[in-house]
């Protein structure tokens, strides 16, 4: 393992059954899902990476994985040198100590019978830590204010539905914090909250990557809302990632046609700077019935007859910045 990566994801594969076809085909074998279908990346100590993709790529399914949440069909995952990737229930509670997930909606993550104290202190009564009252009043304390809900006393005895929906998402990622993770997993930790309030917990996250030395996988559609935050991107579409480099790398100089459709319609304010829209034909294609060749071919606006009959590989282009695209190797 490279020792500047302390996360390395190798053909990270789930598929999920789908069951038989039905009474009138002639196959009799299981179909699946290919909901994550050979991901590879890695992620360094204190480092953010915006994971961005339309709905139904793949993108929460691969945090499961990561969580160890769901088993993964096939690769690894290693963390700290260690391979994470099948590990009993003890075990991998050892590692969840490290890796804490943000989910996307914070009025389903939280228990509404629950005070923010309680909720709080609740991951440190399951992983056995600061016992003592004291301790564990000062990690909850610390945990609440790191979070931006200062000062804390004022939140402690309060349940979630007298919070707001911004101050929801804040106990959920103090609830993360109290544990002192390593990494964060922030599945669109923004998407239920009015506009005004998501630059408030991206900055956040920002802000807790650099006092806390924690790295972030940050999941979103949006890639024009993690653009100061994020070092690097990876685009993800039906179950792979199609490019990966730094932001500044994918946004000036984007070499998928997936990633050039999305930056296309980012909002603009200066019209000069404006792109050339490109609106993708029709829909993601079924992940049971995953397209021959290239996966993108469908609703690639510039194929060629030979991208339905070859999958590209993932090639380098440079140290850090890599694509999936026939057009490119040629």
């Amino acid at each position: 393992m490279n020792k500047d990566h302390f996360l390395e994801v190798r053909g990270l594969k789930k598929y999920f059954d789908a069951g038989r076809p039905g009474l009138f085909t002639r196959s009799r074998d299981i179909r699946h899902v290919h909901a994550v279908d050979g991901v590879d990346f890695d992620l360094h100590h204190s480092e953010v990476i915006a994971l961005v993709g339309e709905s139904g790529c793949g993108k929460s399914t691969l945090a499961l994985l990561l969580m160890g949440l769901e088993d993964p069909t096939a690769g690894t995952v290693t963390f700290d040198g260690r391979d994470i990737t099948h590990l009993n229930d003890r075990q991998r509670k050892d590692v969840r100590r490290k890796i804490q997930m943000v989910f996307q909606d914070p009025y389903e993550s939280l228990n509404p019978t629950q005070t923010i104290e309680e909720i709080i202190s609740e991951p440190l009564h399951v992983h056995g830590i600061a016992k003592e009252k004291g301790e564990r009043d000062q990690r909850v304390r610390k945990a609440l204010e790191d979070s931006g809900l200062k000062p804390a006393e004022v939140y402690l005895g309060r349940y979630p539905h007298e919070l707001s929906g911004g101050q929801r998402q804040r106990v959920v990622i103090a609830a993360a914090l109290v544990l002192e993770p390593e990494i964060i997993l922030a599945d669109e930790p923004v998407s239920m909250l009015d506009v005004s309030i998501r630059a408030e917990i991206i900055n956040l996250l920002a802000e807790l990557r650099i006092t806390r030395q924690i790295a972030v996988i940050f999941i979103t559609h949006d890639l024009g809302s993690v653009g100061f935050f994020a070092d690097r991107v990876a685009v993800m579409y039906l179950g792979r990632i199609v490019e990966i480099g730094t932001m500044l790398e994918v946004l000036e100089k984007p070499g998928h046609p997936y990633t050039k459709a999305l930056l296309s319609v980012i909002p603009v304010p200066n019209p000069r700077l404006r792109r050339e829209r490109t609106i993708l034909q029709g829909e993601t294609p079924n992940p049971i019935d995953v397209p021959t060749g290239c996966r993108f071919h469908p609703r690639c606006p510039v194929a060629i007859e030979a991208c339905k009959a070859s999958d590209p590989p993932f090639v380098p282009l440079s140290k850090t910045h890599q694509a999936a695209c026939l057009l490119l190797i040629k």
